[in-house]
């Protein structure tokens, strides 16, 4: 892997544009709530939580989800605003994304969001458990409600995988079957009948991002 697709993202610009990159659920009540995390049973598809796998933007399919996320959490822009924003994610060398992108091509990507209905919440990955900002859990205890939360259910779902590759990518670890399975307290065959095409390329793009 080169040094620099191992580059660590410059926030520092987005942090003094106070752009907002994380919004927990609004509406939707959790089952149960503690000082470190939500559960929702049924999932929630209300977090977003922007550039927190290590996992890049790769295509412009999801450069474009990106700035459409960033837009409806940052309501307040104008097009300007989302075209500098944008200009910056596109900047490889700034640790977003791995390719780069010319001023033409990311103008085109805004005006197409621009016209679209940004009141409506973006598409998003179901979540069954939040963990709350700065909670000050480790990945092994984070891992540890995840198997408990999750071992109250009927079955293992397709968020709950996603949820266990998150933290799991968080901490600097390779994602295997075996951790997954172990985190989830089931078999790998049963985390192997769970894995959707989706699934298995959200678990290559994050390992790609792990220097091991």
């Amino acid at each position: 892997m080169s040094q620099l697709n191992r580059m660590d993202r410059r926030f520092k610009y987005l942090w003094d544009k106070r752009v907002v990159c994380r919004r927990t659920p609004t509406t939707d009540i959790p089952d149960e709530e503690t000082d470190t995390y939500m559960f929702y049973k049924e999932g929630t598809h209300q977090c977003y939580d922007l550039f927190r796998s290590k996992a890049k933007i790769t295509t412009y399919r999801s450069f474009k989800w990106h700035m459409l996320v960033l837009w409806y959490l940052n309501p307040d822009w104008e097009k300007d605003d989302a075209i500098d924003i944008a200009m910056y994610i596109a900047d490889k060398m700034n640790g977003f994304t791995t390719f780069n992108m010319n001023k033409w091509n990311v103008e085109r990507v805004v005006n197409d969001i621009y016209l679209m209905d940004l009141e409506e919440p973006p598409r998003n990955k179901l979540r069954k458990i939040v963990f709350k900002p700065n909670c000050g859990l480790t990945k092994s205890e984070k891992l540890s409600i995840v198997g408990k939360l999750i071992g109250r259910l009927n079955g293992i779902k397709k968020e709950d995988i996603y949820d266990s590759m998150l933290l799991l990518n968080d901490s600097d670890e390779k994602i295997t079957i075996a951790k997954l399975a172990k985190s989830l307290k089931c078999t790998p065959r049963t985390i192997h009948r769970r894995m959707c095409v989706d699934l298995k390329k959200t678990k290559e793009e994050l390992n790609e991002e792990i220097n091991i």
